[in-house]
C-alpha cells in the first residue's frame, strides 16, 4: 500500500484516528498494548510484528502513522527494524519501547531513528501523549538528555542549509508540531511534511529528534531552549533578537 504524507482515519464521531503497529517478542505484552490502546477512540491498532524485520515489513504493508517498537527482541531487534522503517517510510514515527529507561537505550533509540523513547510499563496517560506527540510530529527532548545525545549521534553538520531550513529547524528543536509549522508558514499540513521529510534527508537524520540535535550542535537554538514550545521565541527568532540568525 502506497503510503500517504498524513494517513489519518476517520472514526464514527469525526474524530482523527492514528493508525499503531505493535512490534514486541511477547504475544501477551502485544495484546495488553493493544486492549489499552483501543479503549480509546482516537488509536486503532492496524498490526502486530513479533520482532523488526516483521514490523519493517507490515509497516510498508499497513502504512501506520506511529510504530511502538520493542528495542530488545531476538531475531531482527528493535534498533534495527526502526532504522528501516525509518528509512522507507519517513511519514511513520517510531516510539522505542524498553524496560527500563537508562541512558544506553535511549541512546541506541534515538540513533536508530525513533522520535521518542518510553517504558513498557508507562502510565496510560503518558503512553497516550507520546503517541500523540508523535503522530503530530512534535519532539519532546529534555535538555540534559539532549546534551547527552549531541556528544553520542554524530550527523552531517556541514550540509548546505538555507535561512528557510534554518528556521524549521529551529521549530522542530523548539518542539512544534507539523500543524503549528504549517500555520505560522502559511502552507498546509502535508506541504509542511514533505518540506520537513526533504530536511531531515539534507542533514542525514533520520528523525525529528536527530533534527533537533543538530540544530543545537550547529548553533540554531541553544540547549536551554530545546523543547520549550513557546510561540513568542519564535517572533523573537524572526526579529533576529535571539541572535540564532546566520
Amino acid at each position: 500500500m502506497p503510503r500517504t504524507l498524513w494517513r489519518v482515519i476517520v472514526g464514527s464521531r469525526g474524530r482523527c484516528v492514528i493508525r499503531i503497529l505493535l512490534a514486541d517478542d511477547h504475544d501477551f505484552v502485544r495484546r495488553g498494548l493493544r486492549t489499552l490502546l483501543e479503549l480509546n477512540p482516537e488509536l486503532q491498532v492496524v498490526g502486530e510484528a513479533a520482532d523488526g524485520g516483521e514490523a519493517a515489513e507490515l509497516a510498508m504493508e499497513l502504512a501506520p502513522d506511529v510504530v511502538l517498537m520493542d528495542l530488545f527482541m531476538p531475531g531482527i531487534d528493535g534498533t534495527v527494524g526502526t532504522q528501516r522503517i525509518r528509512q522507507r517510510l519517513p511519514g511513520t514515527e517510531v516510539i522505542a519501547l524498553t524496560s527500563v529507561l537508562e541512558s544506553t537505550s535511549v541512546i541506541r533509540a534515538i540513533q536508530s531513528g525513533a522520535i521518542a523513547c518510553v517504558l513498557k510499563d508507562t502510565w496510560a496517560v503518558e503512553l497516550l501523549q507520546a503517541i500523540r506527540s508523535a503522530a503530530a510530529g512534535h519532539v519532546q527532548l529534555n535538555p540534559k538528555l539532549a546534551e547527552r545525545l549531541i556528544r553520542e549521534i554524530k550527523l552531517a553538520d556541514h550540509a548546505t542549509i538555507d535561512p528557510g531550513d534554518r528556521r524549521v529547524l529551529w521549530m522542530i528543536a523548539e518542539g512544534w508540531t507539523n500543524a503549528m509549522m504549517a500555520a505560522e508558514l502559511g502552507i498546509d499540513e502535508r506541504a509542511m511534511r514533505t518540506s520537513t521529510d526533504r530536511l531531515l534527508r539534507k542533514i542525514g537524520a533520520l528523525s525529528r529528534t536527530q533534527a533537533a540535535l543538530y540544530a543545537v550542535r550547529t548553533g540554531i537554538i541553544a540547549l536551554d531552549q530545546v523543547g520549550a514550545g513557546s510561540p513568542d521565541l519564535l517572533h523573537r527568532f524572526d526579529s533576529g533578537e535571539t541572535g540564532l540568525h546566520s
